[in-house]
C-alpha cells in the first residue's frame, strides 16, 4: 500500500512540476529538461538503495521515512533546476541574440557556485543525521545523501542539457539562428 501510495504520490509531483515550470518558463521544452532530471534522481536513488539493501548493516527498507526522503529529493532538485532555468531566462533577457547553447552554459557557470554551497549545506546537515541522528533515521539521511549527490549532478548535467536538446529539436527560432 505503501509502495502504491509512493508511486501515485510521485506521478502527480511529477506532474504538477511539468505543469509549473512549463508555465513559469513558457516552453515546455525547459519542463521535460526537469523531469528527465527528476525521473534519473529518482532511478538512480531507488537503484542504488536496492544494490545496497543488503550490503549496508543498517536497514533501507522501503518505509515512510524513506519516501519522505525521495519527495524531498524532487523538491531540492526542482528547486536548483528552477535556480538554473531562472538564471537562463534572465540571461535571454539581456543577450536576445546570443546562442542558446552559449547561454545555458553562461547560466549553469553562473549559479555553480551557489548550487554547490546548497548541496554541500544540506550533505553535512545529511551526513550529521547519518552518524549522530539514531537507528530510525539512518534510512532517511543515508538516501538524503544520496540523493543530494545525484540531485545536484542532475540539475547541472542533465536538466539544462536535456532543455537544450529539446529547444534546438523543436524550436522554429533557435534553428534559425
Amino acid at each position: 500500500d505503501i509502495k502504491n501510495s509512493a508511486l501515485w504520490v510521485s506521478i502527480i509531483a511529477l506532474l504538477g512540476i511539468f505543469g509549473y515550470v512549463w508555465l513559469r518558463f513558457d516552453k515546455w521544452q525547459f519542463s521535460v529538461g526537469a523531469i528527465f532530471a527528476l525521473v534519473h534522481d529518482l532511478f538512480f536513488t531507488l537503484g542504488l538503495l536496492s544494490l545496497l539493501k543488503d550490503i549496508m548493516p543498517f536497514s533501507l527498507e522501503f518505509n515512510q521515512s524513506v519516501i519522505a526522503a525521495i519527495l524531498t529529493i524532487i523538491g531540492f532538485s526542482t528547486n536548483d533546476t528552477v535556480v538554473i532555468f531562472d538564471r537562463i531566462r534572465e540571461f535571454r533577457k539581456k543577450f536576445p541574440t546570443e546562442d542558446i547553447s552559449k547561454t545555458i552554459n553562461d547560466a549553469v557557470n553562473a549559479t555553480l557556485s551557489r548550487t554547490i554551497m546548497t548541496a554541500s549545506t544540506l550533505l553535512i546537515v545529511s551526513l550529521v543525521l547519518f552518524f549522530f541522528g539514531g537507528e530510525s533515521l539512518r534510512g532517511f539521511s543515508f538516501t538524503m545523501v544520496i540523493g543530494v549527490i545525484i540531485g545536484t549532478l542532475s540539475s547541472i548535467f542533465v536538466a539544462s542539457p536535456v532543455a537544450l536538446d529539446f529547444i534546438k529539436m523543436f524550436d522554429k527560432k533557435t534553428k534559425k539562428n
